[in-house]
């Protein structure tokens, strides 16, 4: 199990005020202090808080490895092919939504040409390529059928329920994970994680690696980033045994 952490909102609180503090690739630095195998960011068209400079300063200065988010259809698919980031994940962009509201549109011919085209392109870069998707079957074979190395299911929906329909969105998650692993395809999660209901997605066995980012660094306002990292990366960890 992978812990990726996500410091884009280390940049939004950067942006509010259009200033050059608190830095994310500072912040990268702390999130490798405190364990984690890897940073995410999310370039977005409007770059409403991660800035290319982030990104380009972050490509020289990361340890672990840095998995980009982007949108297909934009000038970003250009840049990671020049940054060369170990992974990036394509992921839907809307310009109103406030944070990433599901997985990416499968249905049209368009949408999957264009995702083919993006991961071609980005694959002959060497990158290693992701699809975030909801976790539906149908979703999943056509990831599988468009090449990726990965997917990355959607966990809005089991982060924002409770009780009995969490349980159900679980159980969903952990459908979609088995069938991901048996198509051939490594399994990532993400969106909405927190401290209180990460450890049971942590423990589905197929998932390799979970991007958290808002609950981490909302924390780290309290304890301290390193700190906030250490707890996230202890929790997973405790989640999933090692095998004997």
């Amino acid at each position: 199990m992978r812990l990726y952490v996500n410091i884009d909102h280390v940049a939004t609180v950067r942006q509010a005020r259009r200033t050059d503090e608190p830095d994310p690739v500072r912040a990268a630095v702390l999130v490798e202090l405190g364990g984690a195998d890897g940073i995410t960011v999310h370039l977005r068209e409007d770059r409403r808080h991660i800035q290319d400079r982030d990104v380009d300063l972050l490509m020289r200065t990361v340890r672990t490895g840095v998995n980009l988010e982007l949108a297909a259809a934009s000038e970003v698919l250009e840049l990671a092919v020049k940054w060369r980031p170990m992974q990036a994940t394509l992921v839907p962009e809307s310009r109103e939504e406030v944070t990433t509201e599901g997985g990416l549109a499968l249905g049209s011919e368009e949408s999957r040409r264009g995702l083919a085209a993006a991961l071609q392109r980005l694959g002959g870069a060497g990158i290693r390529t992701s699809l975030f998707i909801d976790p539906d079957p149908d979703a999943i074979r056509a990831s599988v059928d468009l090449g990726t190395d990965a997917i990355e299911l959607h966990t809005g929906e089991y982060a924002n329920t409770r009780g009995l329909e969490r349980s159900t969105q679980l159980d969903r998650l952990r459908r979609a994970a088995a069938l991901g692993r048996s198509l051939g395809v490594a399994v990532h999660a993400g969106h909405g994680l927190t401290y209180e209901n990460v450890a049971p997605l942590a423990a589905v066995p197929e998932i390799e690696e979970l991007n958290i980012g808002h609950s981490v660094v909302s924390r780290a306002v309290f304890v301290g980033l390193e700190r906030a990292v250490r707890e996230m990366a202890d929790l997973l960890r405790r989640a999933r045994p090692p095998a004997r």
